[in-house]
């Protein structure tokens, strides 16, 4: 049985993490899901136990926390989002894929559209209280509009297995048959030396048998009111040279653009193969035990709580904790790392994983749909939605691109025939040149696919980038702002120091601290709570204030505790002795004295100091850490890791307000990453130019917060996200100076007379294949 609440008015990520801990803890719940968000908590019940109950416990202890949020039950009360899923079916046209996005997103009652060429699957979002078979059939008729031969593929009705298929088979048959009849037609001419009447014949029929394609896409597309694509412009070319009476290279220029047409749709699938083969894991089959028996069911049918079996070689298909058996798992599809990691019983794995030796037993813990492999999945498919500055640009240029050179063309063909005393046909002939090379397809297609590639060599290594735009941007970024805890330094705590004042001994002062920090999470509480190891008693606990960024204010047995830092004491008119230790420092006070102090250590990461240095040699001249604990540990651990500026003994809000001001400094020159848990730095993550959330592995807090996600918590990773984007960068540069240098010298040529429709044809279909095919180098980087 699920519950699923909402709560409205939930702004504090340490609460909802409290929350969440604290309903996991209650008799009969199998497993709790607070997403902050979207302010959604879903809650797996046995189902012997009362749901109303339960619900009632999960109010109290919210209630508790926030007071102030408003609690709406959606248990019984769904809200359905209507989303249409489909798969376009050999869909190869950039263009075409934005037209078709584009015409869907005006249909009436569609919300959203994300149109993702790389994988060819498209979500439409409509609207309430829409008929959506309606809606399917206006988007099947805009795709045949557009594509005639893209079949659309209904993925709500039927899950689409991707085939393995050989070059030869990736041809359209029917076209290799037409190419090679009219190619026979073309030749025939010229074996047996036909004139007149008899040659047009030949060339016409050869012609229309290769052309009559894309003559009718153009006419249709015309007549929808979207001229001025690839279609159209060999058309009007080839029309004009037949005018002319340069039937061949009419028929061999429409010839010629429909082999590299086929050439560069299987450069263009070999591309996305490429990258998809990256994200080729998502696990297609779970192993079910149920009632002594071992069935293979879908993943996503499989529920919270149900054993699976584990094989050796298999990918893990749920999140979930082992009940028996031990193995090593090759974990590199999810964190890009090498080193296979042992796992025994009573230890969490994560889906997408391999199983490598032993036979694992797996109670799971989180349903399909909400398991860390779904969630990759879904970030990786939709990164495409969010797109770089320059691939925008060239959306916007391509856009204006072509109906200026079909008007230059006219006014090549037009003006010195007809002003200047030219010869018609041979301005004509020009201006067909001109129409020839003016296809954008090489910019439109190798752009996108660039940083597709760039997107995959990045998830390969365990670093997933929302979308091109953070690829982009992250090859500006000169200033890193880190937070320490969890991110510098490991975020593992152990109490190093108990000192006491008065009467009270170490272990009364840790009893006493260990009570007051019971309620909360924060790693510094858990090492106290660790270095106590008894069982609290809560109801010994009344009046629980967390007051942020200064400590914790209770009552224990109607006493009043202080645990904290020496801020909270202030607050409080309490005298302290303060302390001079490094380390992070805990006041203990009871009924307004200073009873105790505590301090605790972090341990700085490996390597941390070689990985700031590669990104100091990268480019990375400005690096600043910011950190809650004193001014001392602060500085000593800065100066031991090589930080160029550091700030300690900080609240929540002073730290956004220094990151802040290190904005506004940057702005306009460069651009500033912060770099934290994902945990409790969303305000910092959310604000900065670049999000880098570290660790994200199983952490849904990391992956909702930021722009980027470092599956480990390796700081190296950073440096080599940045050169996997500058890659990207410049191979998407290459492929622009590429594909309009040549057009540009080819329209020059073509304009003077200089240049064929042959070469013209030669140019533009070259260009595309030679910029997707490099497109590949971003998916292939190697450091």
């Amino acid at each position: 049985m699920n519950i699923e609440l909402e709560l409205n008015g939930l702004n504090c990520l340490d609460c909802a993490s409290k929350i969440e801990d604290l309903a996991s803890e209650i008799q009969g719940v199998n497993s709790t899901n607070l997403n902050f968000v979207t302010k959604k908590f879903k809650l797996n019940i046995d189902e012997n136990q009362e749901a109303e109950i339960i619900s009632k416990r999960v109010i109290d202890i919210i209630k508790h926390l926030e007071p102030d949020v408003d609690i709406v039950d959606l248990t019984n009360n769904k809200i359905n989002n209507l989303e249409i899923n489909l798969k376009l079916e050999g869909l190869n046209c950039a263009d075409c894929a934005t037209k078709i996005d584009k015409f869907t997103n005006s249909i009436k009652g569609v919300e959203s559209v994300n149109l993702d060429f790389l994988t060819n699957k498209m979500k439409v979002k409509i609207r309430e209280n829409i008929d959506m078979e309606k809606i399917k059939l206006e988007i099947n008729h805009i795709v045949k509009t557009l594509e005639p031969d893209v079949e659309v593929i209904d993925l709500d009705l039927k899950r689409d297995k991707e085939k393995k298929t050989s070059f030869i088979d990736k041809i359209d048959k029917d076209d290799l048959y037409r190419m090679l009849i009219s190619g026979i037609l073309a030749i025939t001419p010229i074996l047996f030396g036909f004139t007149g009447i008899i040659r047009f014949i030949f060339y016409f029929a050869s012609y229309i048998i290769i052309g009559q394609k894309v003559i009718i896409q153009a006419f249709k597309n015309t007549m929808a009111g979207v001229p001025f694509d690839e279609n159209f412009l060999m058309t009007i070319a080839t029309i004009g040279a037949f005018v002319i009476g340069e039937y061949p290279e009419g028929v061999m220029v429409m010839l010629l653009y429909q082999i590299g047409e086929t050439m560069q749709g299987i450069a263009v699938n070999h591309s996305r193969d490429s990258i998809t083969s990256l994200m080729d894991i998502r696990p297609d089959y779970a192993n079910l035990k149920m009632n002594g028996e071992i069935l293979t069911v879908d993943p996503e049918e499989v529920k919270i709580g149900d054993l699976i079996l584990v094989r050796p070689g298999e990918k893990v298909p749920l999140d979930g904790i082992v009940v028996e058996g031990e193995s090593s798992l090759d974990t590199s599809n999810i964190t890009g790392e090498s080193v296979p990691r042992s796992v025994k019983t009573g230890e969490d794995i994560y889906s997408g994983v391999v199983n490598l030796q032993g036979l694992l037993t797996l109670k799971v813990t989180k349903e399909f749909g909400e398991s860390t492999i779904s969630k990759v999945l879904d970030l990786v498919e939709n990164a495409s939605s969010k797109k770089a500055e320059t691939e925008n640009f060239i959306t916007k240029f391509s856009r204006y691109y072509t109906p200026v050179v079909v008007f230059i063309a006219l006014g090549i063909a037009i003006i010195p025939s007809v002003f200047m005393g030219g010869i018609w046909r041979e301005w004509l002939y020009r201006a067909s040149v001109f129409l020839v090379i003016s296809c954008p397809c090489a910019l439109v297609i190798s752009v996108p696919l660039g940083f597709f590639g760039g997107l995959g060599a990045a998830s390969k290594t365990g670093i997933l980038i929302k979308g091109g735009n953070y690829l982009e941007a992250l090859t500006e970024v000169d200033t890193m702002v880190f937070d320490k805890t969890g991110t510098i330094t490991e975020g593992i705590f152990d109490v190093r120091e108990i000192h006491t004042y008065g009467d009270y001994s170490k272990e009364r002062v840790l009893e006493i601290a260990a009570y007051g920090e019971t309620y909360s999470n924060h790693p510094i509480a858990t090492s106290i709570i660790n270095k106590y190891n008894r069982e609290i008693e809560r109801d010994k606990l009344s009046d629980y204030k967390d007051i942020a960024g200064k400590g914790i204010e209770v009552k224990l047995d109607n006493k009043k505790i202080l645990i904290g830092n020496k801020s909270l004491f202030q607050s409080n008119n309490v005298i302290l002795s303060e302390s001079d230790s490094t380390g992070t420092i805990v006041y203990v006070g009871k009924e307004d004295q200073h009873i105790g102090t505590i301090i605790v250590s972090d341990k700085i990461k490996d390597n941390i100091v070689s990985d700031l240095k590669e990104l100091r040699r990268i480019g990375i001249n400005e690096m600043v850490m910011l950190s809650g604990d004193n001014k001392d540990t602060v500085k000593q651990i800065g100066n031991q890791v090589g930080m160029t500026d550091y700030y300690g003994d900080l609240l929540p809000h002073d730290k956004v307000e220094i990151f802040e001001g290190i904005l506004e400094k940057r702005k306009g020159k460069s651009k500033v990453a912060f770099i934290g848990d994902g945990v409790n730095d969303a305000p910092s993550l959310a604000r900065a130019d670049v999000g880098i959330a570290m660790g994200g592995l199983g952490s849904d807090a990391a992956i909702e917060a930021s722009d980027i996600v470092i599956m480990t918590d390796d700081i190296g990773k950073i440096a080599s996200g940045i050169k996997i984007a500058r890659n990207t960068k410049k191979i998407v540069i290459q492929n622009i100076v590429l594909a309009l240098g040549v057009k540009l010298i080819v329209l020059g040529l073509g304009a003077f007379g200089n240049a064929s429709m042959w070469q013209a044809v030669f140019a533009d279909v070259g260009v595309s294949i030679i910029a997707i095919l490099n497109s590949i180098r971003a998916l292939r980087f190697q450091e």
